[in-house]
């Protein structure tokens, strides 16, 4: 395993996939070109990953970094679709 910090200029030419945690603690692998992300419960479940999608970027690697990553998808729901329901909320507490 690799660990180094997340690159600012990262190489354009070759993929790496960065394994680590967002802000809220959430397992992570995010592509550096944006080209892939997912959303993990545990560090070894994101590991896997990584590890069965690297045959996807011929010459890639795969980096543990210690600082935050950034989620490109957002986990929250949606604002417009949690208003919609809210009647719906309230009728049931």
């Amino acid at each position: 395993m690799i660990e180094s910090p997340t690159i600012s200029e990262p190489d354009r030419r070759t993929s790496i996939l960065h394994v680590g945690q967002d802000r809220a603690g959430h397992w992570l692998v995010q592509e550096n070109h944006g080209l892939l992300e997912g959303r993990f419960i545990s560090r070894d479940a994101a590991w896997r990953f990584a590890r069965g999608e690297i045959h996807a970027f011929p010459g890639g690697r795969i980096v543990f970094t210690s600082e935050a990553i950034v989620p490109a998808i957002p986990f929250d729901p949606p604002v417009e679709s949690l208003s919609a329901h809210a009647d719906k909320l309230d009728r049931a507490a």
